[in-house]
């Protein structure tokens, strides 16, 4: 017994000196997965993690960070995934991208989008509610200006208030430009929420009211499938503008909507090398948009952990994810679930 256990341990040492894929049980560390501190992300990274673990038998764990800074770290290798990636949107990615040292894997949930929104009653009123219209011709961001006073910030009389990601996503340095681009810098403040929770809560909270605000969000997320928004028009995307708006430090960053959202699984390139079968299952994952939104809703209204909506969804769509893995595979989740 202890000649076969020497036998094994050197052909596995082996074949990692050849740089050859270990087996999937071989593994001993945990695969690092990003703590992501957005609703989808946290539901998308718990799924991942569940059929990594039922599945294929492999530890994992989360680590919290910044999108830049775990971007960052998928980098050098000091995580291994990232179950949300909108690849190709920050410089951290993009240079780490055309170094050969991130992957991005499949398509995970199409019909994704950003942007700019706010209450439809601002619009068009809510009569039910007793809620006049408060900017009738409100259609673009260019009409912003003349609207301040809608979304007037408590804090900075004669400003109107635009609410932004919270610091530390890219979204945020992006909308951080568009203020600027849009000529708007002068008339509204640039008000940043604490965390992706805080930001969901501000938003509920004054459309419950029947308040106006002006605020920037995205899809998937249970937000845009409760309540009645519209997205306000941008300039048509432009490449070389939108490189100005990435880049926190550029002094003059020009007009464009934002690049059109594809949602990935980032991972490493070592980690790519190493497990191929987990890349294979990543590539094919495919979440279709409404049971998305539906878990997420339910996530949010009940307060219930990630984890634990995950098994849920799992347990409940069967159909949408035997599709990503092998027979053997789906039978050990199910198993498990």
């Amino acid at each position: 017994m202890n000649g076969i256990r020497a036998l094994l341990a050197s052909s596995l040492l082996t074949l990692a000196a050849l740089g050859a894929p270990l087996p999937v049980a071989a593994a001993a560390q945990p695969i690092h997965f990003a703590d992501l501190n957005w609703e989808s992300g946290s539901l998308i990274t718990e799924i991942l993690r569940t059929v990594v673990e039922s599945g294929y038998g492999l530890p994992t764990d989360t680590l919290p960070g910044t999108t830049i800074t775990l971007e960052t770290a998928l980098a050098n290798n000091d995580i291994q995934v990232i179950g949300e990636e909108w690849a190709g949107r920050s410089p951290v990615w993009v240079k780490a991208e055309a170094e050969g040292k991130v992957v991005a894997l499949g398509d995970t949930v199409k019909g994704a989008t950003e942007g700019w929104w706010v209450p439809e009653y601002v619009i068009k009123g809510d009569p039910q509610r007793g809620i006049k219209p408060l900017a009738p011709e409100l259609r673009s961001v260019t009409d912003l200006k003349r609207y301040k006073e809608v979304f007037k910030d408590p804090e900075s009389p004669g400003k109107g208030r635009f609410l932004n990601s919270p610091i530390g996503w890219t979204s945020e340095i992006v909308n951080k430009q568009k203020l600027r681009a849009y000529g708007l810098e002068d008339s509204y403040v640039n008000f940043r929420s604490g965390s992706g929770a805080a930001l969901d809560a501000e938003i509920s909270s004054s459309i419950r009211r029947g308040k106006p605000i002006l605020f920037y969000y995205w899809s998937p997320t249970p937000l845009l499938g409760r309540f009645k928004l519209v997205q306000l028009e941008e300039p048509p995307f432009d490449a070389q503008a939108w490189k100005t708006l990435t880049d926190a430090d550029n002094p003059n960053p020009q007009p464009s909507r934002s690049l059109a959202s594809k949602l990935s699984i980032g991972v490493s390139a070592p980690f790519q090398k190493q497990y191929p079968q987990l890349a294979d299952f990543f590539a094919k994952v495919d979440l279709p948009i409404e049971p998305l939104n539906q878990a997420l809703a339910q996530m949010s209204e009940n307060h219930s952990a990630p984890r634990e909506v995950a098994r849920t969804f799992l347990k409940q769509h069967p159909d949408v994810w035997r599709a990503w893995v092998p027979k053997d595979v789906a039978d050990k989740v199910a198993a498990a679930l």
